[in-house]
């Protein structure tokens, strides 16, 4: 059996770049699952933990499995991104601050301008008959969102955009590292220096929003420093542009392709919410989350040395039958769904609550709206690797099945 294989039931290994993978990852996790408590990753030449109750272990001992490694070449930082690049217990304090702002209360205030704006975007297209899913609708309307909550001008929208995208998928050729690095440390100069003119005018022009609250807010009795507010603003940027669209994108794309679990949403909008935390889990669109070992760990009878990268595949985690009662099917009348497709432990993801309330709010202005959709006959949903974003999916419906505003 050949190495590049995905994943070889011998060695274990897993191509996490394949294009087949990155489209239908749930076969490859069944087999890691059955077969490798420790897998191996080609791309990143590190081991891969798979199972549910390791993964979640690990993310619950950031003092074993931690946080803090050096991003630079793939993130275009200068500096640690707060709190997600800092281990316990600097990060709870910074989390104890930031997460007065990510409450679910706080997010429901956004949710009447999230539904607006997806109501916009609907109407831009909803006469046509069809859209490319991820340009018309799933990357500019989270991108909406943060700009709201962050207190930016809407107009900045394909500003932000391009800073996103010139991070995670920049402009050059395929595994060509070193255009790609240098394109994601120029975008990353450009993102530090947006927010530094944003919190000059924040400081001398309070306003009711994000940057403002991070010029004025207090951790264990002091402001923060300048560099402490850029490498938060560095991160939101990234979490709350990428995220939620690469979610949105699987979750439409999965219902396209299977009309009776979208018909049943259609016609019940009050499963969306179980809906989507079934298909946060069975999607998982970020599926692997990397850690650096502070000490040596056995998992299984597998040795992991300090100081070793080691991938924990949520993905994986989220189709364990150990956890999960038949995991392959998307069951939107599950009750139990303890997933992983936000983490665990302290580094829980910070914005949830934010990336639920879009998730929900978009689908059900979609479905009330556009009730009947496929896949444009034809065409191939081309999926990207690493983060799972639908990067073309045509739908198509026919206009007098559609709704009114």
């Amino acid at each position: 059996m050949e190495e590049n294989e995905n994943p070889c039931p011998r060695t274990g290994v897993l191509n996490i770049i394949d294009p087949a993978y990155t489209a239908h990852p749930q076969p490859a996790y069944a087999r890691l699952l059955e077969h490798h408590r420790v897998a191996k990753s080609i791309a990143m030449h590190s081991p891969i933990l798979s199972r549910y109750e390791d993964v979640v272990w690990a993310l619950r001992h950031p003092e074993i499995f931690s946080s803090e490694m050096d991003m630079q070449v793939l993130l275009g930082t200068q500096r640690p991104m707060i709190p997600q690049q800092i281990d316990p217990p600097l990060q709870t304090r910074y989390r104890k601050i930031l997460d007065l702002r990510f409450s679910r209360p706080r997010m429901q205030e956004l949710e009447p301008a999230m539904r607006q704006h997806a109501q916009q975007l609907i109407d831009g297209f909803i006469e046509r008959g069809e859209c490319e899913f991820d340009a018309d609708f799933a990357v500019p309307l989270p991108c909406r969102a943060f700009l709201t909550l962050m207190g930016l001008p809407q107009e900045e929208l394909d500003l932000f955009v391009e800073l996103k995208n010139g991070i995670i998928r920049p402009p050059v050729p395929p595994m060509d590292m070193m255009a790609a690095t240098e394109w994601r440390m120029k975008t990353g100069e450009r993102i530090y220096a947006y927010f530094e003119k944003m919190i000059d005018e924040r400081s001398k022009a309070p306003r009711d929003d994000m940057v403002t609250y991070l010029t004025q807010v207090e951790l264990d009795g002091r402001p923060l420093t300048r560099h402490e507010i850029l490498d938060i603003c560095y991160l939101f940027l990234l979490g709350g542009l990428d995220t939620v669209t690469a979610t949105l994108g699987c979750s439409m794309a999965y219902l396209a392709a299977n009309p009776e679990q979208r018909r049943r949403i259609a016609e019940k909008p009050e499963l969306i919410p179980n809906a989507v935390e079934e298909l946060l889990r069975w999607e998982t669109p970020v599926s692997l989350i990397p850690r650096v070992l502070k000490q040596n760990v056995k998992i299984g009878d597998v040795e992991l040395r300090e100081g070793a990268l080691v991938n924990l595949l949520i993905g994986a985690a989220n189709v364990d039958p150990a956890e999960f009662a038949d995991p392959t099917r998307v069951d939107f009348d599950r009750e139990r769904n303890r997933h992983v497709a936000f983490g665990a432990g302290p580094h829980r993801c910070l914005g949830s609550h934010l990336a639920r309330m879009e998730l929900r709010a978009a689908l059900e202005e979609w479905h009330r709206r556009i009730p009947e959709y496929e896949i444009k006959p034809g065409a191939v949903p081309q999926v990207s690797p690493g983060i799972r974003e639908q990067l073309h999916l045509p739908l198509v419906w026919r206009v007098g099945s559609t709704r009114g505003a």
